[in-house]
C-alpha cells in the first residue's frame, strides 16, 4: 500500500510522542484527521464483519494481514469496481510475517498515517507476546476496552507478565451472573466435569475433556497427553462443573454515548469433531469413540434465538455485567466495557424452571458474524445489523458529537 509523505511524516511524529497511556485516550488522536477515519482489524476472527460493517457506514477500510494467510482480503473481498459499482470491503491491506508484527513502529506508522481506529478482536490478543504490550506499546486508538482483555484468561498465561489474580471467574461473581462450579483440585470431584486443558500444539486453543472422579481425571489427562493432545501442564488447568443446557452466546452491545445496553444477536458453537459425532447415531459413536477422539475446537457459529420469556433476564445479566467492569478493581478508570461483549454459556432446566448458566466471557467483539441473523437489532433498530455495523454507527456517532474520547482507549 502507499502513503503520502505527508501522512507518513505526520505518523511518525505523533507515535515518537512519549509517553503514550492506554487511558489517555486525547494522545492516541493526536494528529489525527477526523473527517478522515481509517476501520481497522487485525486479518482474522471479525476482520470481514468489522470491514463490511465500516464501508457500509462510509468508512475506508484496512486490515494488517500475516503473510501466507493474506488472500482473504488482499483478494477475494478486496475492494474493486465492477461494471458500475464497487464490490469487496477492504480497501487496504498491510502484509506481515507474523500477526505479532502488528506492534512494529513501521506498521503503527502506517495505521496512523491512516488515521485508523482499530477494533481489536480475539486474534489481536492472542498472537501477540504479552498484554503490556498491546496496552502500553501500540499506539494505535483501539475502539473498546483495552485494558480489559486481560481479563478473559481463566488461568496462567504465558502473555500475562504480572500474573491475574482478578480474571473472568471473579468478575463474573462480582457481577451476581451464576456460572459453573469451579474445583480447587481434582481431589474436590463429585461430579461431572469439563477440563478447561490446552492443547500441545496450539497453547491458545482449549483441548476439552470429561472427568467425573479424581481417577477417571488423571487417567484422561494422562492419556490424552501420551497422545499429544494436551500440554503438559494439564493437571493446572481449569476444573469446572459440566452443565447440561443448550448452548447459547449472548451477544451484547454497551454504548458509552447513550449508557444503553442492546442485545445485538445469540448464537451457538460448531465444533469440531464434536458436530460429526452429534451426527452419528449412538452405535455409531460408540465404534468411533476408541478409534477418534473427541475434540471441542471451535470451527464456526450457528444463528439461534432464545424465548422470549428469556430475554428480560438476558439484559439483566449483561446490565449487572457492565456495572461490574465499571467498578475499580476492574478497570481504575471506571470506563468500563466500551462496545461490543459476549456472555457464552448455556440455557438449563431445573426442577421447572429455565435458568443461564455462563462459563466464558468475551470482552471485545465476539467471531460471530451471523448474529445479524437473529431479529434483536432489527426488533431495535427497524433491521438487523451485523456486530461491524453497530462498531461502525458508534464511530460515526462519536465522530458527530466530537466524543471520540469517550468510545476509544
Amino acid at each position: 500500500m502507499n502513503l503520502s509523505e505527508s501522512s507518513m511524516h505526520k505518523a511518525e511524529q505523533t507515535i515518537n510522542e512519549k509517553p503514550y497511556s492506554f487511558m489517555n485516550s486525547s494522545n492516541l488522536l493526536s494528529g489525527y484527521d477526523i473527517k478522515k477515519l481509517t476501520i481497522g482489524a487485525l486479518g482474522g476472527h471479525s476482520a470481514l464483519d468489522v470491514c463490511h460493517g465500516a464501508k457500509k457506514l462510509g468508512f475506508n477500510t484496512v486490515v494488517v494481514a500475516q503473510e501466507g494467510r493474506e488472500k482473504t482480503y488482499d483478494n477475494y473481498f478486496k475492494t474493486r469496481a465492477r461494471s458500475r459499482s464497487q464490490i469487496g470491503c477492504v480497501d487496504s491491506v498491510i502484509k506481515v510475517p507474523k500477526f505479532n508484527n502488528v506492534l512494529d513502529e513501521a506498521v503503527q506508522k502506517q495505521l496512523r498515517g491512516l488515521n485508523t481506529i482499530f477494533i481489536h478482536n480475539r486474534y489481536f490478543w492472542t498472537y501477540v507476546d504479552n498484554f503490556a504490550a498491546v496496552e502500553n506499546d501500540f499506539h494505535v486508538p483501539i475502539f473498546g476496552s483495552r485494558s480489559l482483555l486481560k481479563l478473559e484468561e481463566r488461568d496462567g498465561s504465558a502473555r500475562l507478565t504480572t500474573g491475574q489474580p482478578y480474571n473472568q471467574y471473579h468478575l463474573l461473581a462480582d457481577a451476581g451472573i451464576r456460572t459453573p462450579k469451579i474445583f480447587k483440585n481434582a481431589a474436590e470431584i463429585d461430579r461431572l466435569c469439563i477440563v478447561k486443558a490446552s492443547e500441545a500444539k496450539r497453547g491458545y486453543e482449549r483441548a476439552f475433556f470429561l472427568a467425573s472422579s479424581k481417577q477417571g481425571w488423571e487417567t484422561e489427562g494422562s492419556h490424552l497427553e501420551k497422545e499429544g493432545a494436551v500440554n503438559a501442564d494439564w493437571r493446572s488447568a481449569t476444573i469446572e462443573e459440566f452443565i447440561v443446557g443448550a448452548p447459547v452466546n449472548f451477544n451484547f452491545f454497551y454504548s458509552p454515548l447513550t449508557g444503553e445496553l442492546e442485545l445485538l444477536g445469540t448464537d451457538t458453537r460448531r465444533q469440531t469433531n464434536l458436530d460429526g459425532f452429534l451426527r452419528m447415531t449412538a452405535d455409531q459413536q460408540h465404534v468411533a469413540a476408541k478409534h477418534v477422539p473427541l475434540k471441542m475446537i471451535e470451527t464456526g457459529h450457528i444463528a439461534c434465538t432464545i424465548k422470549e420469556s428469556l430475554v428480560e433476564k438476558a439484559f439483566a445479566m449483561g446490565e449487572q455485567f457492565v456495572k461490574a467492569t465499571q467498578r475499580s478493581k476492574c478497570d481504575p478508570t471506571g470506563r468500563g466495557i466500551i462496545g461490543p461483549f459476549a456472555l457464552q454459556g448455556a440455557v438449563t432446566a431445573e426442577e421447572g424452571r429455565e435458568d443461564i448458566v455462563i462459563f466464558d466471557v468475551s470482552l471485545r467483539i465476539p467471531g460471530s458474524p451471523g448474529t445479524r441473523s437473529t431479529p434483536y437489532s432489527g426488533y431495535l433498530y427497524g433491521e438487523p445489523l451485523s456486530v461491524g455495523e453497530r462498531v461502525a454507527m458508534e464511530i460515526r456517532q462519536a465522530v458527530a458529537e466530537k466524543a471520540l474520547e469517550k468510545i476509544i482507549t
